[in-house]
């Protein structure tokens, strides 16, 4: 039987044993109504481990990344982030539909913008301009191949918002991949943030759910706001408990996943079918290849290799809790019998 292994995405993790009986002995109640003990719990602890005052679990990331620019901006304002943000590319346009508001785009270094791009491209007060009122960056960033912000990248732009009075929201959809990589403390965030989106379902391995945190008159307008996006879940105790697992067992398991991404980078960057393959920093591995990317893609599924293309010649491989070191050998020895 030939093997499969599944590098599309680590949103395609299945809850392991231990994270199963956590949700199956999980004590729920209505959260809509703030009586589920452990929503209310994972809540806290989020918070707590980002130095900020509240959260808000959601169903999915891109929820609490529109939420939090809902609550950070006026219609007819502007907010500034990179041109491969995953709020302006992988979120339907929600930006405009929920919001009413524009974006002004950046051509950071793999994702990555700095305050010095950001400056100029603050609009001046002039009725001719949209406001500008938030800045968001995203922590890794997907389409930079899990490049990561460091707190000392933040800190300055953090400090621009601060001087021209604007929101900064971190969509942290890998951000504990981000943390795993470069050693900084999460409580530090709290210091520079007015919003963090932290994705359970991704690297940790949680079947659904993300957490906005913020303070709590923030939170507090974003209950409003989640509720009328229709994302006010009940007895959500259950999913909430495999995220609390998720934070208890699974971060520290990222550097697992990092390695496997390196071992992936350095087996591909020897095959005469791959042209470039992209600095490795976490769990995404970003490569170029010489013939069309399908027909690559398409290749390597007849081999029980399964990823996706993400450009004409480029592919994307991202591993993860479900991918262990049998499945990395597997590949490597098909990534040496291609073509």
């Amino acid at each position: 039987m030939q093997t499969t292994v599944d590098f599309r995405s680590d949103t395609i993790t299945k809850p392991t044993p231990g994270m199963l009986e956590a949700m199956m002995s999980a004590k729920v109640g209505d959260d809509v109504f703030g009586e589920d003990e452990t929503v209310n719990a994972l809540e806290e602890k989020a918070a707590a481990m980002f130095g900020m005052e509240a959260g808000i679990f959601c169903p999915s990331g891109t929820m609490t990344n529109q939420i939090a620019i809902k609550c950070f901006t006026q219609p007819m304002d502007e907010l500034i982030a990179d041109q491969t943000a995953h709020v302006y590319r992988y979120e339907g346009g929600g930006i405009a539909f929920n919001s009413a508001v524009s974006t002004r785009l950046l051509n950071g270094y793999r994702g990555i913008i700095t305050a010095e791009m950001i400056e100029p491209e603050i609009n001046a007060e002039n009725i001719h301009f949209p406001r500008t009122s938030l800045v968001v960056l995203e922590n890794t960033v997907n389409k930079g191949g899990g490049a990561c912000y460091t707190l000392e990248q933040i800190k300055p732009i953090a400090e621009l918002c601060h001087q021209h009075n604007l929101k900064l929201h971190l969509d942290g959809a890998r951000i504990f991949n981000a943390l795993t990589h470069t050693g900084d403390d999460a409580k530090d965030y709290g210091k520079y943030f007015n919003g963090i989106s932290v994705c359970l379902s991704k690297g940790l391995g949680a079947p659904v759910g993300s957490v906005l945190l913020a303070d709590k008159e923030t939170i507090k307008q974003a209950r409003r706001i989640r509720k009328v996006l229709g994302g006010g879940m009940r007895q959500a105790g259950f999913l909430a408990a495999a995220g609390i697992y998720a934070l208890d067992h699974h971060v520290e398991r990222l550097k697992i996943d990092h390695a496997h991404a390196r071992i992936l980078a350095d087996e591909l960057a020897k095959c005469s079918w791959v042209s470039a393959v992209l600095p490795v920093e976490t769990n995404i591995v970003l490569f170029d290849t010489v013939e069309p990317a399908d027909k690559v893609v398409a290749d390597l599924a007849a081999q029980g290799i399964i990823c996706m293309s993400t450009a004409k010649n480029r592919i994307r491989f991202v591993t993860h809790l479900d991918i262990h070191p049998e499945g990395v050998e597997y590949a490597v020895k098909v990534f040496k019998s291609l073509f």
